[in-house]
């Protein structure tokens, strides 16, 4: 029942993310980005396990993490050069390494989400 609201509570949020990145230059990667998140936690609430796709698309997500790690203004660039100034004073991204900041956090969470229902999936834990 805990996987079920959580897994709800999970698509809804994915679900507003890619509503808000709908006015982005990049909609196109980030709204399939987290639909795609949305539609597996919500056949997940509904009992569709598809552990295949969680492996698959977290390890897209992990991916394009480690490739916006070590960006040019990048959240490496934000820990190190910046000294981890706050990313949420405004919802615009003011400075140059908010945005892929903020993009690297998003996909941490997408892929915990997804690495959750697989772990259940695969019985790893219950």
């Amino acid at each position: 029942m805990l996987l079920i609201i959580l897994n709800i509570i999970f698509c809804i949020s994915f679900l507003g993310f890619a509503y808000v990145n709908l006015n982005d230059n990049d909609a196109f990667l980030w709204v399939s980005i987290y639909l795609s998140a949305a539609i597996c936690c919500g056949l997940a609430a509904a009992g569709k396990i598809y552990p295949f796709a969680y492996l698959f698309l977290t390890a897209f997500y992990l991916i394009y993490a480690v490739i916006l790690f070590f960006a040019k203004d990048g959240v490496r660039d934000w820990m190190m050069k910046y000294k981890r100034p706050s990313l949420v004073e405004s919802m615009q991204a003011t400075k140059p390494y908010i945005e892929q900041t903020r993009e690297f956090f998003g996909l941490l969470i997408i892929a915990g989400a997804l690495l959750i229902n697989y772990f259940v999936s695969a019985g790893i834990t219950s």
